[in-house]
């Protein structure tokens, strides 16, 4: 993780330094792209203020605590912006669509969970229109679609053609 520290009103100090870029090492793991920590050390009176902004990929956060010893300060705000990041992942697995599960969700899935998502069934609504078969062998000629569901106008059932494989049509009709 690339790290910032600036220093306002505190002499700047190389063990601040390292301590802090130790203890931002740890979100590594957390996180799953570069990332960068802009860190501002700052005195004020008697209180001691670390604020820290962590940004890359998809998160960003940020995070400021004060007490009356700096080191304190920045273990403090450290664990605030762990259990963010913590929560934020969590947010994510939770808002994670069923149909993109991971592999290793779908190990842990039984044979009915399997079985009732293989159920699911997409519906759409079309509008059809009343019109005699040449006429809906012109409208598949227009379209992209494999299939047009129309009334035939000489018969005012519901019909529906299809492209077949060999570049033919084929017509779906009620028996009468």
């Amino acid at each position: 993780m690339h790290t910032s520290v600036t220093f306002k009103n505190i002499d700047p100090s190389d063990h601040l330094k390292s301590y802090i870029s130790e203890k931002l090492n740890r979100f590594d793991r957390f996180l799953d792209s570069a990332a960068e920590a802009s860190v501002v050390l700052s005195v004020e009176k008697h209180r001691h203020i670390a604020e820290v902004r962590i940004s890359g990929g998809k998160i960003s956060i940020n995070g400021e605590e004060e007490t009356n010893d700096m080191y304190s300060a920045i273990d403090m705000v450290l664990d605030k912006l762990e259990k963010q990041i913590k929560k934020n992942k969590q947010k994510i697995r939770d808002h994670r669509s069923p149909g993109k599960a991971s592999v290793k969700d779908m190990g842990s899935e039984t044979a009915e969970e399997r079985e009732e998502r293989a159920r699911q069934i997409k519906i759409k609504n079309i509008e059809y229109k009343p019109m005699d078969i040449e006429e809906a062998m012109m409208q598949m000629d227009l379209i992209r679609d494999n299939f047009l569901v129309f009334a035939n106008s000489k018969t005012d059932r519901v019909n529906v053609i299809y492209r077949r494989k060999d570049g033919n049509y084929g017509l779906i009709q009620p028996n009468d």
